[in-house]
């Protein structure tokens, strides 16, 4: 059976921060506001790179995200896409452009 690999974090005040900007954007009452900017913005919500070089995510974390290293980076964007899959499914299907692959 696989087991992921739990990696540390090296420089934890800035992952904190990272943490700490993206966790409200996905709080139930947040989340279907920040779909509709993704989707006014006509971005993909798993494009993390996309959508932090639009400000979509804010200065801060686009701050924080450039100071980490690059296994920071992956575990931030790791974080991140956790969160997009915690959106309940009838947010999902209300905002399935954002949410598509094409």
């Amino acid at each position: 059976m696989f087991e992921q690999t739990v990696l540390p974090v090296k420089d934890e005040a800035h992952f904190a921060a990272v943490k700490a900007s993206l966790e409200p954007l996905f709080a139930s009452g947040n989340v279907a506001g920040y779909l509709k900017r993704v989707q006014r913005a006509k971005l993909r919500v798993r494009d993390f790179e996309g959508l932090l070089q639009r400000g979509m995510l804010g200065a801060v974390t686009a701050a924080a995200y450039q100071a980490l290293g690059d296994s920071d980076r992956g575990q931030a964007r790791e974080l991140y896409l956790s969160l997009v899959e915690q959106v309940p499914l009838e947010l999902r299907s209300r905002f399935l452009k954002v949410y598509a692959y094409y």
